[in-house]
């Protein structure tokens, strides 16, 4: 069942028009945030915004993609980073290169939301926008046997180590949050609502979400 923390008293309440998605790697997060951008007609940003982050920034887009949302750990890859891009990308600012990729991805989402509605995924879009009356923050989670055959069928993980991988990837995502916003990424307290798509199914997760972006027209 979803877990709301409710949207106060009528008279307090906003449209949103900016729904970001959290999601446990092989919870259909994604693909739900793309149904529920075009039942909504909202433009959505994913791979949409790792294109526009790596056109400003001038970064690989395979860079942007893994570093955007995992925290590397490697104080050496940090400082042969920082000797090789940032002097030229950045004009010599000595933050590591991940940082200034956050500090890039986080101009860029705000932009973003100022402009259009629009469905986000992932790179810690809840918090940056965190403070938008007009944002719905939503995180997407599983049951760990249906994120293991999604991600074996549709990301085409190798099934021998495929827990292994989801559990790896979940803990960079939890340990990026962590280190960019001090909070505790999955936590409920966190997040608007947060729905079981295995429980609900994708196309019933976009219909709560849908609703409750309806209701508040």
């Amino acid at each position: 069942m979803p877990v709301c923390k409710g949207f106060q008293t009528d008279s307090e309440m906003y449209m949103k028009r900016i729904i970001t998605i959290s999601r446990e790697c092989g919870s259909g997060g994604r693909t739900i945030g793309r149904k529920l951008a075009e039942k909504l007609g909202y433009a959505f940003y994913d791979k949409e915004l790792i294109d526009r982050v790596a056109k400003e920034s001038g970064l690989a887009k395979e860079f942007i993609e893994e570093q955007g949302e995992h925290i590397t750990g490697s104080l050496l890859f940090n400082i042969a980073s920082n000797m090789t891009y940032a002097g030229q990308v950045f004009g010599g600012h000595m933050l590591p290169l991940q940082d200034q990729l956050y500090v890039v991805q986080s101009d860029i989402i705000k932009d973003i939301a100022e402009k259009e509605n629009c469905v986000i995924v992932g790179r810690c879009a809840d918090y940056i926008l965190k403070d938008r009356d007009d944002a719905l923050h939503v995180f997407i989670h599983a049951k760990l046997e249906d994120k293991m055959e999604r991600a074996v069928k549709d990301y085409g993980f190798d099934r021998d180590g495929v827990e292994k991988s989801l559990r790896k990837k979940d803990k960079a995502r939890a340990n990026h949050y962590r280190y960019y916003t001090d909070a505790e990424w999955g936590k409920t307290q966190n997040y608007d609502i947060t729905l079981n798509s295995s429980t609900c199914g994708l196309d019933g997760c976009v219909d709560i979400l849908y609703a409750i972006v309806k209701e508040l027209e």
